[in-house]
């Protein structure tokens, strides 16, 4: 893992006191989410500014089916051609999309709540990343389900592809960001 993602996630454990539990109810923004989303965030923070200023609307690489994406990774609908959003505006638009990856994750995920939040986040990031389409009938979800967490973070890195101009095409951004969402999901917090 990138050892400034590494400094981030710890400094922001360290700020949630994980292990205390519960939910956190974020400054800017009003809904509550729980340690796992935000640590999710960051993750997500740390692999779509992609030094692009984050307020500007602009065309992804991959497309997603959409012509635009801004703030960290949200595409589709809400996003407006010439438009600046401010940080506030992009939390405002990308807190309930990883809330909904949240709910999804819990929804698909059998044994979700004996997850620790190293887990939960590695999960979260993927579902915001990639879609719903991670959940749907996976390896990931099966083997998940089966008991086999070990197994299931073995196939995050499975999920590299993208298509470009058309063509299916491993992504450089999505091997780093899939090996840290494996290694926080196979190893952080958990024993062994």
């Amino acid at each position: 893992m990138n050892a400034l993602l590494r400094n981030r996630l710890l400094a922001l454990a360290a700020t949630l006191a994980l292990g205390g539990g519960g939910a956190l109810v974020v400054q800017h923004a009003p809904p509550p989410t729980t340690q796992a989303v935000q640590l999710a965030m960051e993750i997500g923070s740390h692999y779509e500014s992609g030094g692009r200023h984050i307020g500007v609307p602009y065309i992804d690489k991959i497309g997603k089916g959409q012509p635009l994406t801004v703030c960290r990774g949200v595409t589709g609908a809400g996003v407006v051609a010439g438009k600046y959003y401010s940080p506030e505006d992009c939390e405002r638009l990308e807190l309930p999309r990883y809330l909904e990856a949240e709910r999804l994750a819990k929804a698909a995920l059998r044994f979700w709540g004996t997850y620790n939040v190293w887990v939960q986040a590695s999960i979260i990031d993927m579902v915001y990343n990639l879609g719903a389409s991670v959940l749907n009938g996976t390896t990931l979800v099966r083997l998940a389900n089966g008991g086999d967490l070990d197994g299931a973070c073995a196939q995050m890195p499975r999920w590299v592809f993208g298509t470009v101009n058309g063509k299916s095409v491993m992504l450089a951004g999505l091997v780093d960001r899939r090996m840290t969402t494996r290694e926080l999901c196979a190893e952080w917090g958990r024993p062994g």
